[in-house]
């Protein structure tokens, strides 16, 4: 098991269930060092006071509010821990609400609840997350952490129950003022974006995995082992610019989606009109002259051929007769 975060309590009414708090994701980043580039050497950031100039180490470092441009108020953590607050050692239950109605935006870090104190905790353990599965709701809750009281979820995911840290009401921006101007949506094109929609649906996200995470452990093995680097992918890359069409591209989405299912897209479903026919129009007049074209020629050719057999017979006749008559 990971290193517990927290230790604490959930508290459900008149039920206190001794938890843990254990970190629900792992970090997988890559991560770099400051480096001097002559030599290799670690460039490590010190911690200067402004005041005296002074290198100051951990030990010396404290919390400090700034009431005022000339006056900053320090606080301990000793008198944080003894702040009178209900929730400092516990997950207080508040609420119960359906899963639905929480904004995903609104969620953050999550986190797994371990019992703390073997079978003593696991019977009101168990209760909560019974009681969580077959209501098909999630518990709001208070909790203080990390200096400050925040607002947390609890759910189930496969018989632990979870933790979601969640922003508070007013740390969520409005979005009014990033939405685009009003603009025209055909229906067709609503139609086309459902159709790509169901056919990219998946039944679950275990595929996926981090490309360029991958990619930069290939650059850093390259250069460790002396071989040169991997040459990016020329056939991935896009013209930069390029404005296509959007019924085209959705159409193109659609087709590339049921290519990569192995299915059919020559069917009716796959198929959508032009959003400018006059251009298959004027692409097809061509053909059509070229064919028509064509066969002016050909009949030409045939009533040469015709005329030239008929004079060619005209005179064998005449021919006959002036020998006849002499």
């Amino acid at each position: 098991m990971p290193r517990p975060l927290w230790a604490g309590a959930i508290s459900f009414g008149l039920v206190t269930i001794p938890v843990k708090i254990v970190s629900a994701t792992e970090d997988h980043d890559v991560h770099f060092h400051r480096v001097h580039l002559t030599d290799m050497g670690r460039v490590r950031t010190r911690k200067v006071c402004e005041i005296d100039d002074q290198v100051v180490s951990q030990d010396e470092i404290g919390k400090g509010y700034e009431v005022s441009k000339d006056e900053t108020v320090a606080v301990t953590d000793e008198e944080l821990e003894q702040m009178p607050l209900p929730t400092a050692k516990a997950i207080e239950i508040v609420a119960f609400v359906d899963a639905d109605t929480i904004d995903p935006v609104r969620i953050s870090d999550s986190y797994y609840l371990a019992v703390d104190d073997g079978q003593v905790a696991a019977k009101p353990y168990t209760l909560l997350r019974k009681a969580l599965e077959r209501s098909s709701k999630v518990a709001v809750a208070k909790f203080a952490w990390h200096g400050r009281e925040r607002l947390g979820l609890l759910r189930i995911r496969e018989g632990a129950i979870v933790l979601h840290s969640m922003k508070w009401p007013d740390e969520v921006r409005d979005p009014q003022e990033l939405a685009p101007r009003a603009v025209e949506v055909g229906e067709e094109e609503i139609e086309q974006a459902l159709q790509l929609a169901d056919r990219m649906t998946i039944e679950n996200l275990s595929g996926f995995r981090d490309e360029y995470r991958e990619a930069l452990e290939d650059i850093i093995a390259a250069k460790a082992d002396g071989k040169p680097l991997p040459s990016p992918d020329e056939g991935e890359e896009k013209k930069a610019g390029e404005v296509v069409d959007l019924m085209a591209a959705l159409n193109a989405s659609v087709k590339a989606a049921q290519e990569s299912r192995g299915e059919d897209h020559n069917g009716e479903d796959a198929t959508v009109h032009e959003m400018h026919p006059a251009k298959k129009t004027d692409r097809a007049a061509p053909a059509k002259k070229k064919a028509a074209s064509s066969k002016s020629a050909a009949a030409k050719k045939a009533t040469a051929r015709s005329t030239s057999a008929a004079k060619k017979s005209a005179g064998k006749k005449t021919a006959a007769k002036k020998r006849s008559a002499s």
